[in-house]
């Protein structure tokens, strides 16, 4: 496919699944990693929904992680926009793509992001996840959280994809927990994908045209991450409500935090961390990238 060109609405057929989809690779390895390494776990911020067509330095960033990772045999998906009571996994043959959002141009409402479910993967992952209750969902599908970010890295959309739920009932440290736990899967060439944003406040977004520079207690609460990560601070990461008067301004409500945490919970010992995409959307979305492994 063009990547020059916007991603169009992806309809037709998809293709099938590649049978067995989940279970450890002899050998492993694949571009941007050693033969035998886990496949590195992702965290993106996702940041307005226009960016499934418009192309722009965050698009761009995203296509250019899908390249330097292994041809990961399926993805799942942790996004901001599935925030529920309980813990759900997508467990159908054909997800549909949700167009969960209002007010944007006809054009995205059309967009189709036919990618293949893979209800082994949601089987396995309600094991891995046991004695958590995790319910097998056919109902839900990709929201914009998954989708307009993979129309970007995997435009073929010919990777299965399942999405897990974030149960809003349940503390930080539980998805941090929950992340833990999924990492067998870095090991059965699974990508994790988290799909939110460190810095997510509308209600301070500058909707000036350009947008205006991001708050100084935006930039205050990165930089804290960043250090927490490089620094290994999980800890801190977890009780982020403890960094102060950037974080309560930076994380209003916990939905596009959370997957962060999924993903770095991800991290084994002495593992780096990267920063492929970097910048603010207007004056109050962080479009950090974060790539474990």
């Amino acid at each position: 496919m063009d990547e020059t060109r916007p991603t169009p609405a992806l309809g037709g057929s998809p293709s099938p699944p590649r049978g067995p989809t989940w279970g450890p690779e002899p050998g492993g390895g694949g571009s941007g990693s050693a033969p035998g390494a886990p496949m590195p776990a992702v965290f993106v911020g996702h940041g307005n929904p226009m960016n499934a067509l418009e192309s722009n330095v965050y698009t761009d960033g995203w296509r250019a992680i899908a390249r330097a990772l292994p041809p990961p045999k399926a993805i799942l998906c942790v996004s901001a926009h599935w925030y529920v009571r309980g813990t759900h996994v997508t467990a159908m043959e054909r997800p549909r793509t949700i167009h969960d959002f209002g007010g944007f141009p006809q054009a995205l409402y059309e967009v189709d992001y036919p990618a293949p479910g893979d209800p082994r993967l949601a089987e396995r992952i309600v094991g891995l996840l046991a004695p958590t209750p995790v319910e097998l969902d056919r109902s839900w599908g990709l929201d914009h959280g998954t989708w307009s970010v993979l129309a970007r890295m995997f435009p073929d959309a010919d990777v299965p994809v399942v999405q897990l739920s974030l149960d809003r009932t349940q503390p930080a440290s539980v998805h941090y927990d929950i992340g833990r736990r999924l990492g067998a899967l870095r090991d059965e060439g699974v990508l994790v994908l988290g799909s939110g944003n460190l810095v997510h406040n509308l209600s301070a977004f500058s909707w000036g045209d350009p947008p205006g520079k991001p708050h100084a207690w935006a930039v205050e609460f990165e930089h804290r991450v960043r250090h927490g990560l490089d620094t290994g601070s999980h800890e801190a990461l977890i009780a982020y409500e403890t960094l102060g008067e950037a974080a309560a301004w930076s994380v209003p409500t916990p939905d596009h935090y959370l997957p962060f945490l999924s993903t770095i919970a991800l991290a084994r010992p002495g593992e780096p961390y990267s920063y492929p995409v970097e910048g603010f959307y207007g004056s109050s979305i962080s479009m950090l990238a974060v790539r474990v492994g």
